[in-house]
């Protein structure tokens, strides 16, 4: 098989999902699967929606058409605020759009009119988190022109936590959204379909034992794909952290000094230097490098430390007998290394159907469960 390539097993993303809309179903939340880390892959959200998962959420209009052209049919949202040069695309393949800016929601207004649909609006909030989001002063005024302006039909609202400042979503904050929801129908006269409460950082509250309010909507990416907490990085017991397996070629294994050699510019430096003893270590070159993912979310096989990396090589030190050359060595990611693996152009995509699922165990240390049951 060719490397640097990411191994998916699909029946861990089925699990992963099936596992969360059960959870939150208890608690009337439906599931919104994000595939933008994945860029829209086909299986990958098939698997989601097979696991339970409601419709899916994009970023990026290319990854919708990926999705479009694979005949993924279910209703797709675009979570990242519409440019306003898209808007007529926008329409044309997402059913609803996040949104915070007037001009933008115009702009897909007419689009909507003239391809003779009419395109939801989910208006999105700022609670905290300062990345997008209209300021809750100003929420209503903005809801009553989407309700008045033809081509577009207010669908709901929507936070998001824990992504550009890290605050994490509260019982306070979430109780706050809840009471945006009874202004708004209080103002416009219509009940908002959708209240979308927040992404995977918010599934430690919503299984929680506080009431849930409005909120009846997550978007779930990191959880479903990894298994985890995004705030805390545990693992959620249950479900599975090793869906996505990236596997990286050896290209060179010899013993080299631990750090390079000191050169000076003044030669009365260098004849004033007392050379210490130059200490080797077995290392092992990978093809692999910052082009392809972020190597600092890399989890290293147990006996290897890391040493350094440039654009297409990983340099690992190990204390084990020396790598073949050829071999490869595989690599859990987090959700920084899975996003940019899955985007370069350089690492081939395998997907595994039907491998019989093991039992959930973290394989590098102790198990870490964050009980969402």
């Amino acid at each position: 098989m060719s490397s640097p390539r990411i191994e998916v097993d699909l029946s861990k993303i089925r699990h992963n999902t099936r596992t969360i809309v059960e959870r939150l179903k208890a608690r009337g939340i439906h599931v919104t699967g994000v595939t933008k880390a994945v860029c829209g892959h086909p299986a990958i959200a098939q698997a989601m929606l097979d696991g339970g998962a409601a419709g899916l959420a994009e970023a990026r209009l290319s990854n919708v058409r990926r999705l479009r052209k694979a005949e993924i049919t279910c209703p797709i949202t675009l979570i990242r605020t519409p440019m306003l040069s898209q808007a007529e695309d926008v329409v044309q393949v997402c059913e609803a759009s996040y949104n915070t800016e007037l001009t933008v929601i115009s702009a897909l207004a007419v689009a909507a009119i003239r391809q003779k649909k009419v395109h939801e609006v989910i208006l999105m909030i700022e609670m905290g988190d300062l990345r997008e989001g209209i300021l809750p002063q100003d929420l209503g005024g903005i809801a009553q022109q989407v309700v008045d302006m033809p081509g577009v039909a207010l669908k709901g609202i929507g936070a998001n936590f824990a992504c550009l400042s890290g605050v994490a979503p509260t019982a306070t904050k979430m109780q706050d959204l809840s009471d945006l929801v009874k202004n708004i129908e209080g103002r416009c006269g219509s009940v908002l379909q959708a209240v979308s409460g927040g992404n995977s950082a918010n599934l430690p509250w919503a299984l929680g034992e506080l009431p849930i309010g409005r909120i009846n909507d997550l978007r779930i990416g990191e959880a479903i794909l990894l298994g985890v907490d995004p705030v805390s990085g545990n693992q959620i017991g249950g479900m599975y952290r090793d869906a996505f397996t990236l596997f990286a070629e050896v290209i060179e294994t010899n013993a080299k000094p631990l750090s390079p050699p000191i050169s000076f510019a003044n030669p009365v430096l260098a004849k004033l230097h007392l050379v210490p003893e130059i200490e080797t270590g077995e290392r092992a070159i990978l093809a692999i490098g910052l082009q392809d993912t972020d190597i600092s979310g890399l989890s290293l096989p147990l006996g290897n430390t890391f040493i350094g990396a440039t654009s297409d090589h990983l340099i690992l030190g190990t204390k084990l007998e020396t790598r073949r050359l050829g071999s490869e060595m595989r690599f859990k990611m987090n959700y920084s290394a899975l996003m940019r693996a899955m985007a370069a152009p350089d690492v081939q995509t395998n997907l595994l159907h039907d491998r019989p699922a093991p039992d959930v165990r973290d394989s590098h240390g102790p198990n870490k469960h964050l009980a969402l049951v």
